[in-house]
């Protein structure tokens, strides 16, 4: 079978390409630099134009909406970019990602109108610059300040797939004026970008934020960024794909505003237990779970990430940072482990409504969740109790260990500490400093005592 390739360019719709030519008027000021292959380092300036908003479109390949893309063309296929329908689709992903952030744009725009130009290419697909289309639209504002990037024919030439992402990178980390990026889309996008050739490698050198940190400092951030993105994301991937949703993402969240998302409980799974299953001395030594109880560990806590809530308990993503002291103890690992009983699919006949019609994946989750609730929050919170009991227990040598551990967390960076923390941060680095000595020094004592009490004890034995 032939191997699937990539196009270098995207397919650019003359008719667009033609319209915008025709309708694009010059404003003041007329130029500006704009951040394109090396440009911005020239200082080359690019025309700026007005074109009429009807004109202007969203790309498919959008970072911002990219885990709605993504579920979308699972469940219903292709998204054609050139249709009306796909453009009302996509306008609706950016909508209800932040629109409190919206709101604030178009407040922004009526009152100082359009600061910066969008970014578009030829035939009009937006680059940089949507949620300020839909603002404009909001304001039924005709038209838009744009930089029109080169066609086929032009100059230096139309820009390749790998060029638009490099854009988009470059824009989507300005922040002024800007909806943040979600953090489950930015992990998607950075995801698209690296299979596109762009490494995450060079879409950090790319932002001028880490482009001139010392080598050393420059490594750290990348697996920064692959800890809090990209290894998120493979559980995720591994989640859907267990309860049969692979490239649903919709099932995990679907904006910053959505109260059920579930990234962040992804995140602290993924930070305490998944990267400790994946390297056998953390696994032995950190979480206590054999090789045979790899697959059993994730099946739970993909129960308790899919059962969401827990009243009166804890949030779900403080359950998966305390999953690994949970399983580092027999009888409260246990008690977790009895959840590996519970089927994570309905019976069939229960994934139908009255008339036969299949229901959605939300009432399939509703009625899933409404079936082993009990259970599963039984189970966390006997396993959460026999934790603590278990650690009004705990000895002074557990609890060094246990110290030790969160000195030695990958988040004890102290560059990553703010400014006004970094005296406090030192006072108390010397508090525990101090405290260790005396504990050492309490300790040695002790050793010397017993050592000592034990060598009286063998003389007497020798003398009797």
């Amino acid at each position: 079978m032939e191997p699937i390739t990539i196009p270098k360019f995207r397919e650019i719709i003359d008719d667009f390409a033609e319209e915008i030519k025709r309708r694009k008027t010059k404003v003041s000021p007329p130029k500006t630099v704009i951040y394109f292959r090396n440009e911005h380092i020239k200082g080359i300036e690019r025309d700026v134009w007005e074109v009429p908003v009807e004109l202007l479109r969203y790309r498919v390949d959008n970072g911002r909406i990219s885990s709605d893309v993504e579920s979308y063309r699972k469940m219903y296929g292709p998204l054609l970019e050139r249709d009306e329908n796909t453009q009302k689709i996509l306008a609706s992903f950016l909508e209800r990602k932040d629109p409190d952030l919206t709101e604030i744009l178009v407040k922004s725009i009526k009152h100082t109108g359009q600061k910066e130009p969008a970014i578009i290419t030829c035939d009009g697909f937006l680059i940089n610059g949507n949620r300020r289309k839909l603002a404009l639209e909001k304001l039924k504002l005709p038209t838009m300040r744009v930089v029109i990037l080169p066609g086929p024919g032009d100059e230096g030439g139309q820009p390749t797939l790998l060029e638009i992402e490099q854009i988009e990178n470059r824009y989507q980390l300005q922040k002024e004026g800007k909806a943040e990026y979600y953090k489950f889309d930015r992990a998607i996008s950075i995801r698209r970008k690296e299979k596109l050739g762009m490494s995450l490698e060079m879409q950090l050198r790319d932002d001028p934020q880490f482009a001139s940190l010392p080598e050393k400092e420059f490594q750290q951030k990348m697996q920064e960024y692959q800890r809090e993105y990209l290894e998120p994301l493979k559980c995720i991937d591994m989640y859907l794909s267990h309860i049969g949703r692979e490239g649903l993402y919709d099932n995990i969240s679907t904006a910053i505003a959505d109260r059920e998302g579930r990234w962040q409980a992804f995140y602290d799974y993924s930070d305490s237990v998944e990267s400790k299953l994946n390297d056998e001395k953390k696994r032995i030594n950190l979480l206590k779970v054999g090789e045979d109880e790899v697959g059993i560990v994730r099946d739970v806590a993909f129960k308790i990430i899919r059962q969401r809530e827990f009243p009166k308990l804890k949030k779900v993503h403080q359950i998966m940072r305390d999953f690994p002291k949970m399983l580092r103890r027999s009888e409260s690992k246990e008690a977790l482990f009895e959840l590996k009983d519970i089927n994570m699919d309905l019976p069939n006949k229960l994934k139908y409504d009255e008339n036969g019609e299949e229901l959605d994946f939300k009432k399939i989750d509703q009625m899933w969740i409404s079936n082993n609730a009990q259970t599963i929050i039984r189970q966390v919170k006997k396993a959460i109790n026999l934790d603590e009991y278990e650690r009004e227990k705990e000895t002074p040598v557990l609890l060094l260990q246990a110290a030790f551990e969160k000195l030695n967390h990958p988040k004890m960076l102290p560059r990553n500490a703010k400014v006004e923390e970094c005296k406090d941060a030192c006072i108390l680095a010397q508090q525990i400093r101090d405290r260790a000595d005396i504990l050492r020094a309490e300790f040695a004592s002790l050793d010397k005592m017993s050592k000592k009490f034990k060598v009286k004890n063998q003389m007497k034995k020798k003398h009797k």
